[in-house]
């Protein structure tokens, strides 16, 4: 009898713990809903859009990309620990495999892509997509390519216009970043990129940004 009661209690005991875990689930998944769409809905504000019915429609669609990323991203990270752990003992057959798994998200990550574009090009102005895009990197690119601008003032058109080319690029990956350091991560790529080509074409870029410094601080007291 008392091995019935207390096997009554263990069921009794995993099955409300599995009711908590399940529970804890639903409101992390309403908790992040909340704030992709939250987050979605400030990047629509500043588009323009006057039609209610349409600001929604484009704050789904944005709000579905993040949600989007983010399964290919959980899948990708258990996937990556049960690949760990299956060959922990095998260097070589790990990292193929890992690998292979890195080759498969980067497929998946461009299609999802293309679709995303697809849909906002259904809704949206080509400005207005570029404000979604800038929206979504935290303005990182029209930012970076005025303050390059402002430190070397002799930048021809085509150094302008190769610059610009290098951080629409960057930007096109960071949208599909996981993170907000995976994002300037990509910048970060492209800059130094930017920085050797401007280094090959005889900038000195320590004593650009010294000059730059000096006209801020001047200009900030008003001289």
């Amino acid at each position: 009898m008392k091995s019935q009661i207390l096997a009554l209690l263990l069921t009794c005991s995993a099955i409300t713990a599995a009711f908590a875990q399940n529970n804890n689930a639903v409101a992390d998944k309403e908790a992040y809903t909340k704030t992709i769409t939250e987050r979605a809905a400030k990047i629509v504000a500043n588009l323009g859009i006057t039609d209610n019915k349409k600001a929604e429609k484009v704050t789904v669609i944005i709000r579905d990309q993040y949600s989007n990323l983010n399964d290919i991203y959980t899948a990708r990270d258990l996937e990556a620990k049960e690949i760990k752990e299956k060959n922990k003992d095998n260097k070589m057959l790990r990292d193929s495999a890992l690998a292979k798994q890195n080759r498969a998200v980067e497929t998946a990550l461009a299609k999802l892509h293309k679709k995303y574009l697809n849909k906002l090009a259904a809704q949206l102005n080509s400005e207005q997509i570029e404000g979604v895009k800038n929206g979504m990197t935290y303005g990182v690119l029209p930012l970076t390519y005025k303050a390059y601008q402002e430190e070397i003032l002799t930048l021809t058109d085509d150094q302008k216009k190769q610059i610009l080319v290098w951080l629409t690029e960057a930007r096109e990956h960071a949208m599909d970043a996981e993170s907000s350091d995976k994002k300037h991560a990509w910048f970060g790529k492209y800059k130094g990129r930017i920085n050797n080509y401007l280094s090959a074409a005889g900038y000195d870029l320590k004593k650009e940004g010294i000059e730059w410094e000096k006209r801020r601080k001047a200009k900030a007291q008003g001289n």
